[in-house]
């Protein structure tokens, strides 16, 4: 099926649709701030060995999860109160500020954060700060605003539904907002140091698969940033010795400033994709897990696995804490099987208990609320929200592809090599048919119905 599924009216869907009015009646009775107590998890915070992947079947693209009361509304009905202070346009980026907060959903933010939630917020602030320049001239806030803008944001975006906390789930400043160490803001003076012509042609348009490999847009972003960052060195010779940040940390500072400006000649739906491409390379590279210590799994599977069962329980209980983290991408999950398969290495565990143990990627992503494991695309998405199904976002529960045991005697493989196809969405492998039939469709809402009414009790 590849448009989606199809429910008939049998028996299963009958009792499905008393259990959904049950969930429903039931959310109806607890108010709409009971309704987001339970939801926030705990949220933890190389090159790899990258196997040939080819897509064997079209995923399901889209997995509904019902909101906590389909009779309570997306966004609170009170008015943000701003501070009168900040000079940014909300009204002008209503629609950008609209899909921030669904992208940071309250109670999905700590899950999305690492893939939707904390890029689209970044790139949000940077959209704000970049347009408002064609009034002020600067390309950042200065302190003393900086501080009540950032306040104000956080008012909107919890108005229209997201997370009251992002500034400690995303590790937002009011200096995201400045232009920190870089010397340069002033749009005359960023014009007439960096060939703006160059970079507006690099980077007004960007494939977000190619850019990772060829880098153009990227590059045209560190070249600007380095020239910025090197004004320091003529103030320096001004204004005579002082105490300056490290010359990587200005040009970090300088590339925010440079984003900037290109969201500033782009409107904010095409400044969101190319802000968005470019931070998803930098996303996939990374596993985002934080790996526990595996003394239990060193004692289980070291000597030569004398015991399988031991060692796949020891296994299987490793990974279950792994699992209680946060969504990941497909290519992240990659990342993350051979890291841990390279710290099994060292502690002398030679043999690949990936495949002695049948783990596969999708059981380093997060478990509980779906069937059985969910990988987010590596390509940039977005939640979606509609009055019926709640929030939404694009999943794959097709996927039960093989972690890789990473061999030291190979070189590692790029997903940027021509011969190495990885999907964007990964299909289901020739030995499952796929998940995510129409039985599978009525078990994950039953499963998600009640994940949330266990969640309303507390």
């Amino acid at each position: 099926m590849s448009a989606g599924v199809s429910l008939k009216h049998s028996v299963s869907m009958l009792l499905l649709e008393l259990f959904m009015f049950f969930a429903c009646f039931h959310g109806c009775l607890s108010s709409p701030l009971d309704h987001l107590k339970g939801y926030m998890l705990t949220n933890g915070g190389a090159d790899t060995l990258v196997p040939e992947i080819t897509p064997t079947a079209t995923p399901q693209p889209f997995l509904p999860l019902p909101a906590p009361s389909p009779l309570s509304p997306f966004t609170n009905s009170t008015v943000p109160k701003l501070s009168g202070f900040c000079v940014l346009n909300f009204t002008a980026a209503q629609s950008l500020m609209n899909m921030t907060s669904i992208d940071c959903w309250a109670a999905f933010a700590p899950l999305l954060a690492n893939v939707i939630c904390c890029p689209q917020l970044h790139a949000t602030l940077v959209i704000l700060v970049g347009q408002s320049s064609k009034e002020t001239g600067v390309l950042a806030l200065n302190r003393t605003l900086a501080k009540p803008c950032l306040s104000d944001i956080e008012q909107v975006l919890s108005g229209q539904g997201a997370g009251d906390n992002l500034k400690q789930i995303c590790s937002i400043h009011p200096s995201n907002l400045t232009e920190a160490s870089c010397p340069v803001k002033d749009v005359d003076e960023f014009e007439s140091t960096v060939n703006s012509s160059e970079l507006l042609a690099s980077c007004e348009k960007i494939d977000p698969v190619k850019e990772c490999c060829d880098q153009v847009c990227q590059g045209a972003i560190t070249d600007a940033a380095t020239r910025l960052a090197l004004k320091a060195s003529d103030l320096l010779s001004i204004e005579g010795p002082h105490i300056l940040p490290d010359h990587s940390t200005r040009i970090n500072d300088c590339k925010t400033v440079v984003l900037r400006w290109l969201a500033s000649k782009l409107d904010s739906y095409h400044a969101k994709e190319v802000l968005r491409g470019i931070t998803n390379c930098n996303v996939n590279k990374v596993c985002p897990l934080v790996f526990p210590k595996m003394r239990h799994v060193v004692n289980s599977c070291g000597n030569g696995i004398s015991n399988q069962t031991a060692c796949c329980g020891a296994m299987d209980s490793y990974v279950s804490h792994l699992q209680k983290q946060t969504l990941i991408t497909n290519l992240q999950a990659l990342d993350c099987a051979t890291s841990l398969g390279l710290k099994l290495q060292k502690y002398n565990i030679t043999k690949n208990v990936y495949s002695l143990c049948h783990i596969s990627l999708k059981d380093f992503s997060l478990q509980g609320w779906f069937l059985s494991g969910c990988l987010l695309p590596s390509l940039p998405s977005d939640a979606t929200f509609d009055k019926f199904s709640g929030i939404s976002f694009i999943c794959d529960l097709n996927d039960n592809i093989p972690a890789q045991w990473p061999n030291l005697s190979l070189l590692p493989a790029s997903s940027c090599n021509k011969t190495v196809r990885i999907p964007a969405l990964p299909a289901a492998t020739n030995a499952q048919s796929g998940l995510y039939d129409e039985n599978a469709a009525v078990y994950i809402l039953i499963v998600s119905s009640m994940a949330i009414m266990m969640l309303l009790q507390f």
